[in-house]
């Protein structure tokens, strides 16, 4: 992740979830309640014979006049924004018109205290009343474009309905309606028909026509303002992505407010094809094999003359049930929460027979997956690569080097090897897709076809702490040479180290952790080796890097509980966890001491889980649609331009209109 790719991943910090609207429009109602108790003082004018009576009727008139367009717009605005080809919800429409609510009364708030120091008369405060209902107009204009694809002229229409019921109870209940009363005529009827003066509160005698007017004058200035400020932001993104802001601003509120899968949509328009392999390693067990136990006793280099044969070749028809699975595609598990490959962990592990382990691959957010269902293209592949996969019981010895900042834990089983590199206790994040291509390049030249390299993922100082290099491994930097120097010295380890008969246990914890606290849903996975006497531990953890020294802590940790030297501790870069924050690494939120034990003790299960087992390994190349090549990084500088200009020019078009606004109240 580039320092650019981490700004815009602090989107995530804006997710949240809409409430549902029963529960939103009982909140506004009460609120309505208590902003009439406190504005309309009826005791002041009417007497304080009955001041609970009084007191219930400033509440109900509150509700009217301030609860009462809000729950009009919160139920209509929907139904019509959808009749005009919106999508907009009922939990969205009413989470809207409520912060409309709110903004009113601030509004009304902050005038009625300038009219009290400044001694201005209450004409002020329905001046500021009018500004307030034209910018409800305005952010509710900009909300519907931004969540429904309409025309500004037809999301004028569902925004348009807060302001109009509030101004609709204004004329009715306001002095406007006997300004207009010119005598006699059937007009007058009507309108005393529709005045119920004698039924709202005194303050509303304030009311004119000019406000009216002022008010139609404003919600078309500020529709324009809306518009010109969109057609702004927007060209930008058509140069560049050939694709709407909107549409983006669209999709990121409808999976933050529902879970929708406009944002993946939006995606698969700015995806490209991308070929890119899927390694494999299956453990299973072994049935009626009487000479199981004196091959396991093997620990000379030759293991035998049946292993120094066919490297201990099972027959598919003594094949038990698979007992783990390592499966690791060149994906990047993103860009957030469930959206694309976000769960690609989970849905990877849940498709093997056995307990699943998938590790995070080197590959960045530029092979993120375009939509959730391209991960059936990666598991599909998955099970390809063991379809003609040959099973062997032989195994070499884990062997740990190092280069540079650099190091890796590699062990070959049969025809392929694992490898799993780390920069830690140095900070890193991705490893480029490149770089790990060329790495397992390095590796193979040791005489092993299918290899597992795995990026440990597992420490990282934070978006915060890191500054502007975010410790991603790129092609030419120093580290990537490191990883190249250790991979081939890896492969070459492998090749040459002791062999033996396989053995693996294998222990599992979801873990009582959520993903608020950095843990996903697979919780933590251990899995032991033990190969001509040598015992290795590989520790799987469902969350999204580390931070610094923890790694440490756990190796420390599965060494004193089990004895074993060959220790290593992944993460799944699973992005479930990072669905509401963009930062939230393993023991950032979770105790470290409690993970420590927990991992400890899962480590021990898997070593008493030890068996004989049979290993196969391949890999497939399958087609997916990824974000490609200098797509994130052209999102993400997008992005974080709207984000910044954009502020900059909202506040310049609401300066504009606002002076507009004055300049219209002074000339009337």
């Amino acid at each position: 992740m580039t320092a650019t790719q981490g700004r815009l991943a602090g989107l995530s910090k804006f997710i949240f979830r809409a409430p549902r609207w029963p529960r939103t429009l009982a909140f506004a109602v009460l609120l309505g309640g208590l902003t009439g108790i406190a504005v309309f003082d009826s005791a002041s004018t009417m007497g304080s014979t009955y001041p609970v009576l009084l007191v219930g009727q400033d509440a109900w008139q509150g509700i009217v006049f301030l609860g009462a367009p809000t729950v009009v717009a919160a139920l209509t605005t929907t139904t019509v924004d959808r009749a005009l080809g919106g999508s907009l919800t009922y939990n969205r429409s009413a989470l809207l018109a409520l912060l409309c609510e709110l903004f009113v009364v601030v509004v009304l708030v902050v005038a009625g205290v300038f009219a009290a120091v400044l001694g201005l008369s209450q004409r002020f405060v329905f001046d500021a009343l009018v500004v307030a209902l034209a910018s409800i107009f305005a952010l509710r204009l900009l909300a519907v474009l931004a969540v429904s694809r309409v025309s500004v002229p037809a999301a004028s229409v569902p925004a348009l309905v807060q302001t109009a019921v509030a101004a609709a109870l204004l004329f009715v209940y306001g002095g406007t309606a006997r300004l207009l009363i010119d005598g006699g005529s059937a007009y007058e009827a009507y309108v005393v028909f529709l005045s119920r003066t004698d039924h709202g509160p005194p303050i509303f005698d304030a009311v004119t026509i000019d406000h009216f007017l002022l008010l139609g004058a404003l919600c078309l200035l500020y529709a324009v303002a809306v518009w010109a400020f969109l057609v702004a932001v927007e060209r930008p993104w058509r140069r560049a992505l050939d694709v709407s802001v909107l549409d983006f601003i669209r999709g990121f509120i409808g999976y933050a407010a529902e879970e929708s899968r406009d944002l993946e949509r939006f995606f698969e328009r700015l995806g490209q094809d991308a070929v890119v392999p899927v390694s494999v390693l299956s453990f299973r067990t072994i049935e009626g094999d009487a000479d199981d136990a004196d091959d396991a006793d093997d620990t000379d280099s030759n293991a035998g003359a049946d292993a120094a044969a066919d490297g201990g070749r099972v027959d598919p028809d003594r094949l038990g049930a698979e007992k783990a699975r390592f499966v690791l595609p060149m994906i990047h598990p993103g860009p957030l929460g469930e959206i694309g490959g976000g769960d690609l962990p989970r849905r990877v592990a849940l498709s093997a027979e056995g307990i699943g382990f998938p590790p995070h691959a080197t590959a960045g957010h530029d092979f993120n997956l375009v939509s959730e269902t391209e991960v059936d293209c990666v598991i599909d592949a998955a099970d390809r690569a063991l379809d003609d996969a040959t099973f062997r019981r032989e195994g070499t010895v884990p062997q740990s080097v190092a280069a540079g900042e650099s190091s890796v834990l590699t062990q070959r089983f049969g025809d392929a090897a694992l490898a799993i590199s780390t920069f830690a206790p140095g900070s890193a994040d991705d490893v480029d897709f490149a770089v790990g291509q060329s790495a397992m390049a390095e590796f193979r030249t040791g005489g092993v076809e299918d290899v597992l390299l795995v990026d440990g993922h597992n420490c990282h100082t934070g978006l915060s702490g890191a500054g502007a290099d975010l410790g991603h491994v790129t092609p030419g930097s120093e580290r990537s040479y490191d990883l190249y120097d250790a991979a081939g010295s890896a492969g070459e380890a492998a090749a040459t180290a002791d062999r033996g008969r396989t053995e693996l246990g294998v222990a599992w914890d979801p873990t009582g952790w959520t993903p608020e606290e950095g843990i996903g849903p697979l919780g933590v996975r251990v899995a032991v080796t033990r190969v001509a006497g040598v015992e290795a531990a590989y520790v799987l953890i469902d969350g999204n890097n580390m931070v610094p020294g923890l790694r440490a802590d756990l190796l420390a940790a599965v060494r004193e509980a089990t004895g074993i030297d060959h220790v290593e501790v992944m993460t799944t870069d699973n992005h479930v966890v990072n669905r509401t924050r963009a930062d939230n690494r393993v023991g950032e939120e979770v105790d470290a001491d409690a993970l420590a034990e927990r991992v400890a003790s899962l480590a021990v299960d898997a070593r008493e889980d030890l068996e004989p087992v049979a290993v196969g390994g391949g890999t497939e190349r399958t087609t997916v649609t990824v974000f490609g090549n200098d797509r994130t990084e052209t999102l993400a500088t997008q992005a974080n331009a709207a984000l910044s200009l954009g502020a900059a020019l909202a506040a310049a078009v609401t300066l504009f209109a606002m002076s507009v606004s004055v300049l219209l109240f002074f000339l009337t």
